[in-house]
């Protein structure tokens, strides 16, 4: 290729990637892979839960059949139990999380530290969910180690029975599985906050409380919000820590997926997916109205002059 050539492949080059970074092209794209390996199978799923099955054979007729049984079977039940749990160890991972994740980014001053700590909130993520679980049922059951140290100490009488297959010890697993994720987003969205602004809440005589009020929590509420997508959604779905640690006795929406689709009632799995779905779609709107129902980014700087 002559060097004339040259600087004439190379403007197309650039103007071809301009036009990529424009989002003339990337865009439509990003549309159209998202629509067709997410999209379009949640239709599938929805459209698969208006069938039904008997005798191990799906009938591909349209019925309501398969969502009255969902209700007639005690179902019902098993969804409000898992809605308030999973609502329960967000909210729990939220109360510890956000201060957790202040702390780090804000009050933190020793980058070893920092550095330190974002790892260990980072190793959890190459570890197989069921080795990281399993090892507390090693720690909370009636020979564990929490129990055999009380007894040796005469701290009890007799080993604490509560403490494993039960909801407290699902609930437990799941806090300690599901707060990185909870973590790690606040924190980036704190890190994005000039610590300038923070300096001029108090420079105009606001306490720390109206700081953290009117400047903090609003700047860090997209973090807040994913931290709370990324907890509740695995929460609902969760099926390793209730097999694990509840042991059968505490079921939840995992556990009645696992079993109809053991019976091959596959219009029954994706019924009961399509309700997962459904709540964490509910919890989702909710959650955007109130925060755009009680933050008023305008008056963030409003508020610290009051």
């Amino acid at each position: 290729m002559s060097e004339a050539a040259k600087p004439g492949l190379l403007e197309r080059v650039r103007t071809g990637y301009a036009g990529l970074a424009g989002g003339r092209l990337v865009v439509p794209a990003f549309l159209a892979f998202w629509i067709a390996v997410v999209i379009v199978p949640l239709l599938v799923l929805v459209a698969f839960s208006f069938f039904e099955s008997k005798t191990f054979v799906t009938i591909y007729k349209p019925s309501l059949t398969t969502w009255s049984s969902l209700l007639e079977s005690g179902r019902w039940e098993v969804a409000v139990r898992t809605l308030r749990l999973a609502l329960t160890v967000t909210v729990i991972e939220l109360l510890i999380g956000f201060p957790f994740a202040l702390w780090l980014a804000k009050s933190c001053t020793s980058k070893t530290t920092k550095a330190i700590v974002l790892a260990l909130l980072t190793i959890p993520f190459f570890l197989d969910m069921s080795s990281r679980t399993i090892i507390w049922r090693a720690i909370l059951g009636q020979n564990g180690l929490i129990n055999t140290v009380l007894l040796s100490a005469g701290a009890i009488d007799e080993p604490l029975e509560w403490m494993l297959y039960t909801e407290w010890s699902v609930s437990f697993g799941m806090v300690v599985t599901y707060f990185p994720m909870m973590v790690l987003p606040i924190y980036m969205s704190l890190t994005f906050i000039d610590d300038t602004l923070i300096q001029a809440s108090n420079d105009l005589g606001a306490s720390e409380a109206q700081t953290l009020r009117h400047v903090i929590i609003p700047l860090s509420l997209p973090g807040v919000m994913a931290g709370i997508v990324f907890t509740l959604g695995p929460a609902l779905a969760a099926w390793i820590e209730p097999g694990m640690l509840g042991g059968g006795f505490v079921n939840l929406l995992s556990n009645s997926v696992e079993s109809a689709y053991t019976a091959l009632k596959y219009p029954v799995v994706a019924a009961l997916s399509a309700f997962v779905i459904f709540l964490l779609a509910v919890l989702l709107v909710l959650l955007i109205l109130l925060s755009r129902r009680f933050v008023d980014f305008g008056s963030i700087f409003r508020g610290m002059k009051s």
